[in-house]
């Protein structure tokens, strides 16, 4: 039986610039996708304030996943029944994964304590200094600090300290998950148990089989690449590779980030042999 694609992307680095965040190179990509009706999913570490904004400045009307794995919002109607499981808020049918962020702050607050001159809370930032670390604009900035599931930091201080909180905040009940340029400490939540619940959703709408084609450029992305039918790595000019396990079906951009966005998902599934390299990968979705 012939699958549905379905293309699960990162956003930072990825579809979006690493310094100026223009997706100006994938615009026609995507107006190619858009005509042929393959849904773009954003899997992102971005707030709901950020990929509100963001999806209607690219123009995608499709669900997408927030804060690496923590909550999928829906747009109410874009299915035609309400997934099991969601429940409804404003405009959207969401599905949450983990805990809430003040849970991840209060856990924080009680025991890391002795690390606190190695990082900085996201929590206690303001927007001028989100600004200084991020190139993000003020506006943009503003949207970033509005998190509902974790908590980044910024660490500051040295890898063997870096280690030893990791070690900590299992020990109590946390994930910690190092992004391009913070580490998330929140729940049991990934980018990939996202999508594969996203993907599930899909292929009973579609009473049919999907593919799931992900895209990614860093670690935070590897739980989302590895679940994923075929992993494309896009090239990062700030970091290597995401190292993903040797027997996964991937392929790497020439390119960084929406340059390489684009040049993939032409050889993928806008070339003239695009769909029979899909209906021939080793499917492990749903």
């Amino acid at each position: 039986m012939t699958t549905r694609p379905l293309i699960f992307t990162d956003i930072d680095g990825t579809l979006l610039d690493h310094f100026d965040y223009s997706f100006s190179d994938a615009i026609e990509v995507i107006e190619a996708l858009n005509e042929r009706h393959i849904p773009i999913i954003a899997n992102t570490s971005k707030t709901f304030a950020e990929m509100e904004k963001l999806q209607q400045t690219i123009g995608f009307n499709s669900p997408f996943i927030s804060e690496n794995g923590a909550v999928v919002y829906i747009p109410i109607g874009y299915f035609d029944q309400q997934p099991e499981g969601t429940f409804t808020e404003g405009y959207y049918w969401v599905k949450e994964f983990c805990q809430p962020r003040q849970y991840w702050l209060e856990l924080l607050n009680q025991h890391a304590q002795a690390f606190n001159d190695d990082f900085i809370g996201f929590s206690s930032l303001s927007v001028e200094a989100l600004c200084e670390l991020t190139d993000l604009s003020p506006d943009n900035a503003k949207l970033a600090l509005i998190r509902h599931y974790a908590e980044p930091v910024l660490w500051q201080g040295n890898e063997a300290n870096k280690q030893a909180f990791i070690e900590l905040m299992t020990r109590v009940g946390a994930n910690t998950l190092q992004g391009g340029r913070f580490l998330h400490v929140g729940g049991d939540s990934d980018k990939g148990k996202a999508m594969n619940w996203l993907a599930d959703v899909y292929s009973k709408q579609y009473i049919a089989p999907v593919t799931t084609i992900a895209l990614g450029d860093s670690g935070n992305d590897n739980a989302m690449l590895e679940a994923a039918d075929l992993a494309i790595q896009i090239k990062s000019p700030v970091h290597p590779f995401p190292i993903l396990t040797p027997q996964k079906q991937s392929i790497k951009s020439n390119e960084c980030g929406p340059k390489g966005w684009a040049e993939c998902i032409k050889k993928t599934l806008l070339s003239s042999s695009a769909e029979s390299q899909l209906n021939q990968l080793p499917f492990g979705g749903a």
